[in-house]
Order: structure tokens, then sequence, then C-alpha cells
């Protein structure tokens, strides 16, 4: 991406003018009496330097901001008006996050202007706060927690929040009209593993200021963990949907066999085919319904989530998939039935491989939780090969996060599923609603069920004229084993003219 065309000696004056300025504290911030040079190789020959050096914990923020509980945590605010390039003719701008509470690791993060990099600083004005005294704190730790980026998403004359990196490598992102839901990370090590799982973190970043013609910006990250280091590129396109296109290599310092890219976490609670343990008014409780792949052979996959009681890991075996992402399809109220969360606005994400990814599998985790307050739900590509010390990796990615999965224009989409007792038989039975599939002749269509261990001892088709699709019902022997998986395939002849449905069966 391009840069401002100003030299940085201009921008010092330009600085040193804006100081006399109202609401320009950041700028002053910003300034610096040392910049660096910096380019994309400068983040990754940092990395593969650290990666030669053993693994350091990020500093963290002191007791009196870590022992602040979250109601206080929430009175400690970035001045608004003091925003970077808030008051530029950059479209974008920049708000940090102040360490505390439960964000206690401490990072730097830069500006590059002119391909020079220059640290943003904390003073005593950076922050509003219920104690003057938290203040100062602040201004001497000297670092933040995270940031978070805005840009006239929805509207012309207000810039909105719409991607936030904080705490770890997570970061979350939303497209025109959506509200914050699931998150994405940089990278996942041994996820649900016996060992217990490691956590990367971005320890710094770099954010390129964009040119007031751009509608797009970049931000750079140095990912480290106790077994891999990672220089990320985000280029990040907001809009409807937000896209980014993510530009990863790593330097593992060891062997990793399972490591995740590009992971999605998600929470899901409740829903139709898995019903609330405790009675809740709400019909549905989830950021995600559904886990969907598009294989490397051009399949279209749908797997509704669920709550199990015990740790439940899938994986579909794949080889340079065309995409997987954690999809919130629903975007009725009524669905949800929840005026506070609204988790129909909630976005979906969406993972594109740029590039062949090899052979491996998505990997899904399913944690039992009894909050929705919980992150339950991961899903990840796990290359067959893991990684090898001292043998760089490099992959890139497009991740969207839309309403829904992009699909074929042709294949029909599960709405949705349902399960329950088939009426007047202690049978259990499965409903699933196919949407967009205008039928003439319904036995033209045939459900292909298949369940394992068990058996499908009864499976019927009937047109749904309320979605402009199908409704196809499956009734399932009653078994003793503990786990089942389902599969659906829908179709005309030999072809396929809906998602294939699966499902793990579990019987609680």
């Amino acid at each position: 991406m391009s840069v401002a065309v100003t030299s940085f000696r201009y921008l010092i004056v330009v600085l040193s003018l804006c100081l006399a300025m109202p609401g320009s504290r950041l700028l002053a911030q910003a300034m610096v009496e040392e910049s660096d040079n910096f380019s994309r190789k400068s983040v990754i020959e940092r990395a593969r330097q650290l990666s030669q050096e053993p693994f350091k914990s990020l500093p963290q923020a002191p007791k009196v901001l870590s022992n602040l509980d979250y109601s206080d945590y929430r009175k400690i605010n970035y001045q608004q008006d003091a925003a970077v390039w808030g008051r530029s003719p950059t479209r974008f701008s920049i708000q940090l996050f102040a360490p505390g509470f439960l964000y206690r690791d401490l990072v730097d993060i830069n500006i590059v202007e002119n391909g020079k990099s220059s640290p943003l600083i904390v003073s005593e004005d950076s922050f509003r706060v219920p104690d003057p005294a938290l203040a100062k704190i602040l201004a001497e730790v000297g670092k933040y927690a995270g940031m978070r980026l805005h840009y006239p998403l929805n509207s012309e004359d207000y810039a909105d929040e719409f991607l936030v990196f904080q705490g770890a490598s997570y970061f979350r992102g939303v497209s025109k009209s959506q509200l914050y839901g699931l998150s994405a990370r940089g990278l996942a090590i041994d996820v649900a593993g016996p060992q217990g799982e490691e956590h990367p973190i971005f320890r710094q970043f770099w954010v390129e200021r964009p040119s007031s013609s751009h509608d797009s910006m970049v931000v750079h990250a140095l990912l480290d963990s106790e077994r891999v280091t990672g220089a990320y590129r985000f280029g990040i396109y907001p809009g409807s949907p937000l896209r980014m296109d993510v530009e990863v290599t790593l330097f593992p310092r060891e062997d990793i066999e399972h490591v995740g890219l590009a992971p999605l976490t998600s929470m899901f609670m409740h829903g139709p085919l898995d019903p609330a343990d405790l009675r809740d008014y709400r019909p549905a409780v989830h950021d995600s319904g559904g886990l969907a792949i598009k294989r490397g052979n051009g399949e279209h996959i749908w797997r509704p989530l669920a709550n199990p009681r015990h740790l439940q890991i899938s994986a579909f075996v794949d080889e340079n998939p065309e995409g997987f992402g954690l999809i919130q399809r629903h975007r009725d109220f009524g669905y949800f039935q929840d005026l506070e969360a609204s988790y129909h606005r909630r976005p979906s994400a969406w993972v594109q491989p740029l590039g062949d990814w090899g052979k491996g599998h998505v990997q899904l985790v399913e944690i039992p939780s009894d909050s929705e307050a919980n992150d339950n739900i991961v899903a990840y590509w796990r290359p067959d090969q893991g990684l090898r010390q001292g043998q760089p990796f490099e992959y890139a990615y497009r991740l969207s996060w839309p309403d829904d999965v992009p699909g074929k224009a042709d294949t029909a989409r599960v709405v949705r599923s349902a399960g329950g007792e088939k009426l007047f038989s202690d049978h259990h039975e499965v409903m699933i609603d196919y949407g967009n599939l205008a039928v003439d002749n319904l036995e033209d269509i045939v459900a292909h069920a298949a369940i394992q261990p068990g058996r499908i001892l009864e499976s019927r088709v009937q047109p749904n004229p309320a979605i402009n699709g199908i409704r196809v019902f499956l009734s399932l022997e009653n078994s003793e084993e503990p786990v089942a998986e389902m599969r659906v395939d829908l179709k005309r002849g030999d072809e396929p003219v809906a998602e294939t449905w699966l499902y793990r069966w579990l019987n609680e």
C-alpha cells in the first residue's frame, strides 16, 4: 500500500503546528525524536531473529491495573478527540486500549509514515479515567493493551469502530450493519490437547498510514510464542463485507505437530437441533450456527454446531480446501428473540486460502459450556505435516466477515435443522430445511441419508413453500451407542442440488 507523499521532516513541521490545535493530544504522543526504516521485510527479519532466542513473556500491567474489575476497567476510555489521524483527511483513525483487568500484556504499537516507523507513546492525557492517579500510572507504564480501527462504515459523517486487536493474537471485525460476535486468531497450537493449549501473542504492531484517497489500510504484527514466531501482514478493506488479506511467515523454534492455521473462535449455547438444558425464553443462543466448508473437490458442507456434554473434536479431511468458516446464517430476530445481544446481527467469518494449502483437515472443537459469555467453538485448518524447526512456513488467506458463506447460486442451503421425537413413536427424528430450491416434481429429489453406527428407518421429502424450498424428515433407529455420525446428500439423479449436511448425533 502506498503511503502519504509528505517527507518525515515535513511531518514533524505539521505535528509542531498541530500541537497548538484542540484535539491534538495523540499527535503529540506520536511525535518522537527517532524513527526506524520500515518494510514488510523488517517484520519478517525480526520474527526470524526472535526465533533464534528463547521465548520471553510480554511485560505485564502492574497490579493496580490488573486488579481492576470489569466495571472499573470500562471507565478508562481513550480520548476520542485525540484519535490517531482523527482530524486528518485520512478516512481511517485509531484508538487505543489501556492495559488492565484481563488485558495485562503490554504491547508496542507503531505508526508507519513514508517508510519510517515511530512508536505511539502514552501521556497522562491519553485516557479519560475515573481517578487521576490512574492517568499517571498509565503514562508510567507507557504501553497499550491493543487497538481498534475506525472508518465511516455505516454513514459518511461517523467513523465506526470496525476492527479490534486485543488479547493474545485475537482480533474481531464487523461489516456494515453488523455487531461484534466471533473472533479470529493469528495462530492456534495444541487446541484441546492433553498437554494444554499454547497461546501465541501479537507482541508488536505497525500501522501504515493510508492516504486520503484510500479505502484500505495495512497493519503488520509480530507474533511470538514458546515454540514459534511469525510475521503477519493484514491488508484491510472495510465495507460489506469487511475483507482482510493475510500474509504469514512463521519461524518454528521447535517441531509443532498440532498447529491451526486461520483459527476462528465462537460461541454456541443452544438451538433447534441442540436444545437448551435449562429453560430459556430464547429458542437459540449462539454467535455462529454452523461450520461451512468448501472442499478442494468443490463439495459444499454444512455442519450444525453443538454444545455437547463432553469435549468433541471433529476432523474433515481435505486437500487444498477452497474455504471454511463459522457461519451465522439466521438474520431474523424471531429466530433468537434476544433484544440485548441481537444475535441475528453477528458476523460470520469465511477463510479462503490463497494458494495451495496441501493435505490436512478442517478441525472443529466443540467444548461444553454453561455460559454464553464463553467462547466454546474453535475451527481451523490443520496441515498434515505441522511445522518443522528451522524451516520457515509461509501461507496466505483472505478472511471476510459476511452475513453468510459465499456459495453457488444453483446450490440449495440448509436454513434450519431441528431434532425431536417422532409423533406416535419412541424414535428420534431429525428435520432439515433447504431453502432456495424450487421443486416442480418432488419425485426427482432424493435424500440419501446415512448414520454410522445405526440405521435410518425412514426418510421423506416434502415441499416447504415458506422458504421456497423443501423439508427432509429422518427417523432414526434407537441405539445404545453414545455417538453416531450422520450424512445427508440431496440429489436429483446423480447430481447434488444442496449442501452436504453432516452432524454428530449424541445419545445423551
